[in-house]
């Protein structure tokens, strides 16, 4: 399989980024077919050529055709973009498989970790499709709100995978203008940064609902990345990527940015609402509270410090005043900021 010879993709997965990304392929004059869950979903962008559940305003070209069945958005397809949410991921692909003629690219759009099994993206697509689809497995992460990406404002991402050679060709398919696209090969770092930048983003919101400032959020920030660092390096994740478009800059991104749906979720939680109250109001998946669920599990696995991430977890789930949480966080005993592994030279890995 080479570039020259897709024609035509599948991306399941319609809500704001499956949609972004499905127009964004269309445009480069690909024929591309997305499967929707909601069968009142596909049926609207097809009659409207427009997605007005998840990304309202943004019009759909021609060549974008709509489907809430899976077999037929993947039949005669060449590539393949898995943009689900992470929750349903598994349950996805186990229904896709038998669709499935043969091995082609597989580009996992996902960021999340599965919070009962703890296994990246990458390993459910691993554990459930044969090996010899494994050298076809890609991961696009990054810096990327769907809504910019629609509006074709200048985005820069990172498309890792396995065979390098692959990387390149789905760079020269993917890339735009405006949609700039880098290659790497570290797909546990790609996953890890894009992840659990969203958990960061709740701590971000929650900082700026309490309106506790600017030095906040930018120690915030500083810290989450540290963090990120330390899981993925025990994961066998590479420095290098996590100070890239995938770590640093998909975390400084949606921990700013209020178009993030992790970070509206933390800054609700900041100003007095409830998890249950948010969750009643929104339609849309914010992953970083699953996320931060499988977070804690890995941390506990390797035995890893990951304060930011407890707290979340304890005001998602126990309950803990947001602000407790936060000066529980300011008043941990005095240490070096350089731990062993940040103080490490990225060559190492």
């Amino acid at each position: 399989m080479t570039a020259d010879r897709i024609h035509t993709i599948a991306i399941i997965g319609a809500g704001a980024w499956g949609t972004a990304l499905a127009r964004l392929i269309a445009h480069q004059g690909y024929a591309v077919r997305l499967w929707a869950y909601e069968p009142d979903v596909a049926h609207t962008i097809n009659a409207s050529r427009e997605n007005s559940f998840y990304l309202k305003g943004v019009s759909l070209p021609s060549s974008l055709y709509a489907t809430s069945r899976l077999d037929e958005a993947v039949h005669g397809a060449q590539a393949l973009i898995l943009a689900s949410p992470s929750h349903v991921f598994h349950t996805l692909l186990l229904q896709l498989a038998p669709s499935l003629p043969s091995p082609m690219p597989i580009v996992i759009a996902t960021k999340g970790i599965e919070d009962e099994s703890l296994r990246l993206m990458s390993d459910v697509v691993d554990a459930l499709l044969p090996s010899y689809w494994h050298s076809w497995l890609l991961v696009l992460s990054g810096p990327s709100f769907a809504a910019e990406v629609s509006q074709d404002k200048p985005t820069t991402v990172l498309l890792a995978g396995r065979n390098a050679q692959l990387v390149e060709q789905l760079q020269q398919l993917l890339m735009t203008p405006t949609f700039r696209i880098y290659g790497g090969t570290d797909l546990i770092g790609a996953q890890i940064g894009g992840a659990l930048k969203n958990v960061m983003a709740i701590a971000s919101g929650i900082v700026d609902g309490l309106q506790l400032g600017f030095n906040a959020r930018a120690a915030l920030i500083t810290r989450g990345l540290a963090e990120m660092i330390r899981l993925g390096s025990a994961m066998g994740a590479h420095v290098a990527t996590l100070y890239g478009l995938s770590g640093l800059g998909d975390l400084v991104l949606t921990c700013t940015g209020p178009l993030s749906r992790n970070y509206t979720v933390g800054f609700q939680l900041g100003c007095g609402a409830s998890l249950d109250r948010i969750l009643a109001e929104t339609h849309t998946v914010a992953e970083g509270i699953r996320t931060t669920r499988a977070a804690v599990g890995l941390a506990r696995r390797y035995g890893i410090d990951m304060p930011i991430v407890q707290s979340v977890y304890d005001v998602l789930f126990n309950g803990r005043n947001p602000r407790d949480a936060v000066s529980q966080l300011m008043t941990r005993a005095a240490r070096s900021e350089l731990d062993p592994v940040l103080a490490r030279p990225s060559a190492d890995h």
